[in-house]
């Protein structure tokens, strides 16, 4: 997660926004929303299952060197008993190759890298409109509320808007202000700069169309929610 200077930075954004909106903007900072846990016993059943008969297929025969004379078959009725032992030697592999991989990518850096954007796009989506309904149940009737959802380890972001503010707005500000955290994230670069740019942005969208009446009084904390 962000450290606090990070979050008054972003507060204080936030709070200069809303000065001249009668909108609200809620940042929610998540670090992964899933463990994906399906992901490391995805790659240890596909490279269990898939690499052996590669192997074999190269004609590098693992199992000869394992086995010895005992590959290769001098009488008819010494068959079965070899084929058992390969058989056996081939489970083996196969259960160890598994466990290994399921060991390897259960590392959080390496499941991280292992697991398709387009799945942590689709949780990330999943638990920002999980948020943005508990965010428009407190805030009643409003439709202006933004949320700007980011999954800083699955460096993924969701920006939703209610009803009103989505209508006369349209997508372009959210995609810019989305793309702009996306921007800031990417090579490790400092996602807070890219919080900052994309409240401005979302300020700018809620000013333009529910300019404020006087003081702010929204119902949510300026400071970013953590999840």
């Amino acid at each position: 997660m962000l450290s606090d200077i990070d979050k008054d930075r972003i507060a204080a954004a936030v709070a200069k926004a809303e000065e001249s909106t009668s909108g609200e903007i809620l940042v929610t900072l998540a670090g992964e929303v899933s463990k994906y846990r399906e992901i490391p016993l995805a790659w240890a059943a596909a490279i269990a299952l898939a690499l052996p008969p590669i192997v074999f297929s190269l004609s590098l025969q693992p199992l000869a060197a394992l086995v010895g004379d005992l590959w290769v078959v001098g009488q008819m009725g010494a068959l079965e008993s070899e084929l058992a032992v390969g058989l056996a030697l081939y489970a083996v592999i196969q259960i160890v190759l598994f466990l290994a991989i399921l060991a390897i990518v259960h590392i959080p850096s390496i499941r991280r890298a292992l697991t398709p954007r387009v799945l942590k796009r689709h949780r990330v989506m999943q638990a920002a409109h999980h948020q943005f309904a508990s965010m428009g149940a407190r805030t009643g009737a409003s439709e202006t509320g933004v949320l700007i959802f980011v999954a800083l380890e699955d460096r993924q972001v969701q920006i939703l808007a209610d009803a009103g503010i989505h209508q006369k707005c349209g997508e372009a500000p959210w995609i810019a202000a989305a793309a702009a955290i996306a921007k800031a994230m990417k090579a490790g670069h400092d996602p807070t700069a890219g919080i900052i740019e994309a409240v401005e942005i979302c300020g700018e969208a809620l000013k333009a169309h529910y300019p404020g009446s006087g003081a702010h009084a929204g119902g949510f904390s300026d400071r970013p929610l953590e999840v």
